[in-house]
C-alpha cells in the first residue's frame, strides 16, 4: 500500500518550513505520497516570505488539494495515510481544529486523523502566546495532537536560518517515524564544567 501523508499549510508566518518539509519529503521519501492543501492565510505568507508562488509549492507535492474541496480524497476517514502535519498552523486553524469546525478541507483533514486516531502535528507560529492559545494548544495536545513549535535549539549550532529551519523539519520528520539525520543530544560533561 502506498504511504501517503497530508501536508497542510495555514496563514501564519512560516511558509519556509512548509517549503522546506516538501523539499525534504520529495527528496529523500520519493515513495510517500504527499498531499498538500493550503488555506488562502497561507497562500498569502508563501508569497510575502519567500520567492515562490503556489504554484511553484505545488511541483514539491505529488498530490494538491483545493481548501474548498471539502469532498477531497483527504477529507475521508476510508483514505488512509500516516497522518497530518500543518506547517505553519495559525491560530485560528487551532481553534477551527479543537472545536470540530470543518469548514474547509485543511481542517476536515486534521478532524478526519483525529478521528482514525492518526498523527496530527502542529507547528504553531504566534508569539507571545495569550491564554486563549495556550488554552487552545492544550485542548489540542489533550485530544492526541503533537503540538510541535519551531523552537531553536543551540547545541547544534545553527548559523542560518536555513539551518534552524531544517533541523525544525527533522523533528517534524522524526514525529512520523521518519529517519531525519537529526543530532541527538547525548548528554553533558558536568564533570569539568561550572553550572
Amino acid at each position: 500500500m502506498t504511504e501517503r501523508l497530508i501536508i497542510g499549510m495555514s496563514g501564519a508566518s512560516g511558509a519556509p518550513l512548509t517549503v522546506e518539509l516538501l523539499r525534504q519529503l520529495h527528496t529523500f521519501y520519493p515513495q510517500i505520497e504527499t498531499h498538500l492543501v493550503v488555506t488562502r492565510g497561507g497562500e498569502m505568507t508563501l508569497r510575502e516570505e519567500t520567492d515562490l508562488t503556489l504554484e511553484d509549492l505545488k511541483t514539491l507535492a505529488a498530490v494538491y488539494h483545493d481548501n474548498d474541496n471539502i469532498g477531497a480524497s483527504i477529507a475521508s476517514g476510508s483514505f488512509r495515510t500516516m497522518g497530518m502535519a500543518i506547517v505553519p498552523c495559525s491560530m485560528k486553524t487551532v481553534a477551527g481544529i479543537v472545536s470540530g469546525y470543518s469548514d474547509n478541507l485543511l481542517l476536515r483533514a486534521a478532524d478526519v486523523c483525529m478521528k482514525e486516531r492518526r498523527k496530527l502535528v502542529l507547528v504553531p507560529r504566534e508569539s507571545p502566546l495569550s491564554t486563549l492559545h495556550l488554552r487552545n494548544l492544550c485542548e489540542a495536545s489533550q485530544l492526541g495532537a503533537v503540538v510541535l513549535p519551531p523552537m531553536q535549539t543551540y547545541y547544534d549550532h545553527p548559523q542560518t536560518a536555513e539551518d534552524m529551519t531544517r533541523h525544525t523539519v527533522k523533528r517534524i520528520l522524526s514525529r512520523f517515524g521518519l529517519e531525519s539525520g537529526m543530532r541527538e543530544w547525548t548528554g553533558m560533561d558536568t564533570q569539568h564544567r561550572d553550572m
